[in-house]
């Protein structure tokens, strides 16, 4: 009895924590750092505020390792605030992800003031279909590619559970074109891929795979793990694989290798167990690493290094 009762406490302030918008506790730190392959720094920072304020008020967190401009984060620069409380728990590199060209700039922009942060440019595919001059902002997109801290060309791909029929004509040539500057531009390919496995693969055929394509929060099952690591394609799994439903993922985790495995957070959102539902950020990528390392059976500092390894080999060095 005291333990159901204790069960439905910890629910109601869980529940209390979502409406109020609360980060959640920092985990314990990583000894071997790691990166995040997927984030959105600018939706986190403006919707939830600085995760954990500061790192000095968790006394769990240890001081950042050293890297070129990212040193402790002043009062007045969420920004800087945030990648703070990630490097203090061993998450020292972060992508900064485009969606649309307002956020692309934005991401360049940061990823030249910090050193911790790399960017990556694109238009959404759900974007995509609401431009009114969709060729415009491609022109935009492809002048922010050539900016030396821009690594890669995404998030792009397919999406048709908000746009519908209507919109994948317009889906399809943005990511066509997404996919032709990342070959012109040498950049990693980030994918978007909403149910629409068969259709990413076919364009991604068509037109010719760069040499680098990341699949972010890979949402498919072991079958097409196995096909996107048959044509070497990276797979990057988010906090939605700790989930208790996500077996299929947890299963296509189990057959990536090591050498083609990348995690993320895609913060604010997907936010790992026991923190389901609560605002997300990049110092909460150790509970999705040690959750891979524990349900595949892999050493967790061993993970680690490779997830690192193929971090760089994807983007280039920090």
């Amino acid at each position: 009895m005291l333990a159901a009762m204790s069960e439905q406490t910890e629910t109601r302030k869980q529940r209390a924590a979502r409406r109020a918008g609360e980060f959640p506790p920092a985990p314990e730190a990583l000894a071997v750092p790691v990166l995040d392959s997927h984030t959105h720094l600018d939706i986190t920072v403006s919707e939830y505020g600085v995760p954990l304020r500061s790192a000095r008020s968790e006394p769990g967190l240890r001081a950042p390792q050293s890297r070129a401009n990212s040193g402790p984060a002043p009062a007045d620069d969420p920004v800087a605030a945030a990648i703070a409380v990630a490097a203090g728990v061993g998450v020292d590199r972060l992508v900064q992800v485009g969606v649309d060209v307002e956020s692309s700039r934005w991401g360049a922009d940061v990823a030249e003031r910090y050193g911790a942060v790399l960017a990556t440019v694109a238009l959404h595919p759900n974007e995509a279909p609401r431009l009114p001059d969709l060729d415009e902002a491609l022109r935009q997109i492809e002048a922010l590619a050539g900016r030396e801290r821009v690594r890669g060309i995404g998030e792009t791909g397919m999406d048709f559970f908000r746009t519908g029929d209507e919109g994948r004509a317009a889906q399809e040539e943005s990511f066509r074109a997404h996919i032709a500057i990342a070959k012109r531009y040498g950049k990693a390919l980030v994918i978007h891929d909403r149910d629409a496995h068969a259709d990413v693969l076919r364009v991604l055929d068509d037109e010719g795979a760069p040499d680098t394509v990341v699949l972010h929060c890979f949402s498919g099952d072991a079958d097409f793990a196995r096909e996107c690591v048959r044509r070497g394609y990276l797979l990057s799994f988010a906090g939605t694989v700790t989930f208790g439903s996500a077996s299929a993922l947890r299963e296509a985790a189990a057959v990536t290798p090591p050498g083609q495995l990348l995690v993320e957070t895609d913060a604010p959102y997907l936010t790992p167990m026991p923190h389901r539902g609560r605002p997300n950020a990049s110092y909460l990528i150790p509970l999705t690493v040690r959750f891979l390392a524990e349900t595949t059976g892999a050493d967790l500092d061993e993970l680690c290094a490779a997830i690192s390894a193929t971090g760089e080999r994807a983007f280039g060095p920090w």
